[in-house]
């Protein structure tokens, strides 16, 4: 390996593990902006997150970029539907955080590479190893033990890895045709009027805006939501350009592990028998899961090294 091709990884890695620490500890952030309620929350973090993106765009002169996207209807599509599940991922997981349920959103991100696997198999026909089957298999049982044992339908969990599943899956589907930042723009516009909505509704609604209304500190951080939004994404976007998808497969855990430790050890969330049964079928299935990817990476590492020049 070359030391520019090191120095590329390394800092790929950096990149990634960067953006999974900070979605991994999103909850404490969202937690300090109380008593903003979600649905304001929500609002306010799609609007400043499209304001944030325009002087990105602004600064890195992407307005081209975005504005030749802007002329191809498909694209615009896409983007409105990624926008849709991005914006149900969002809504989900801040009203998950501000109930009291950190360690159900925690579960819906430790499956996802699992639904992930899952969407590749049914909607873009692609064939999975056998190790993989075990793990969703592993994966479904933690889900009906929750279920059942817990007598409560995880339905945080289940609607986070749906609609980021499905998010990622769009994604994937435009590829490098919509590069990071146009994407977020693209995708903040089309939920203002959604947000609009929002803040209308929480207007007229005691306690109404909180805003300005709860001192400069707490304005200050709620002016920050749509930062806090859109950096982890880029820093994303620039580390899945440097380093390939294994690396990323075993990065992305970091985020839900950071989030089950908030829930369990600084919130003190309820974690009775039949919970941890659950939780302890999905690490059974994310273990298989790594190891595939970690034999898959060397099988083909083995393929590169012995192919003729």
């Amino acid at each position: 390996m070359t030391p520019d091709t090191r120095a590329t990884r390394t800092a790929g890695v950096a990149y990634a593990g960067a953006a999974y620490l900070l979605w991994g500890v999103l909850p404490l952030y969202f937690l300090l902006l109380q008593p903003t309620g979600p649905w304001e929350m929500v609002a306010w973090r799609v609007i400043l997150s499209l304001v944030f993106c325009a002087v990105l765009l602004t600064v890195l002169r992407g307005w081209p970029a975005f504005l030749a996207i802007v002329r191809q209807p498909r694209l615009l599509g896409w983007t409105a539907l990624a926008g849709l599940l991005i914006y149900v991922n969002w809504q989900v997981f801040v009203i998950g955080t501000l109930s009291g349920n950190v360690v159900e959103t925690s579960l819906g991100y430790f499956i996802n590479p699992i639904t992930t696997v899952l969407l590749g198999v049914f909607v873009l026909g692609e064939r999975i190893r056998r190790l993989q089957w075990a793990a969703i298999a592993i994966a479904g049982l933690a889900v009906v033990v929750i279920v059942v044992a817990y007598r409560s339908f995880p339905w945080i969990a289940l609607s986070l890895t749906a609609s980021f599943g499905v998010y990622g899956l769009i994604k994937k589907k435009i590829g490098p045709a919509v590069d990071a930042v146009s994407g977020l723009t693209l995708e903040s516009f089309w939920l203002v009027p959604i947000a609009v909505v929002q803040l209308v509704i929480v207007a007229v609604t005691p306690p109404g805006i909180t805003l300005g209304a709860n001192g400069w500190g707490h304005t200050v951080l709620l002016a920050f939501a749509g930062v806090a939004t859109a950096v982890p994404l880029l820093l994303f976007a620039a580390g899945t350009r440097r380093v390939n998808l294994t690396v990323i497969g075993m990065l992305q855990f970091l985020t839900p592990i950071l989030q089950f430790v908030i829930g369990v050890a600084v919130l003190h969330e309820p974690m009775p028998t039949e919970r941890w049964i659950g939780f302890l079928l999905v690490w059974v299935a994310i273990a298989v899961f790594v190891i595939d990817l970690l034999l898959a990476g060397r099988r083909g590492r083995r393929i590169v090294r012995t192919e003729p020049v």
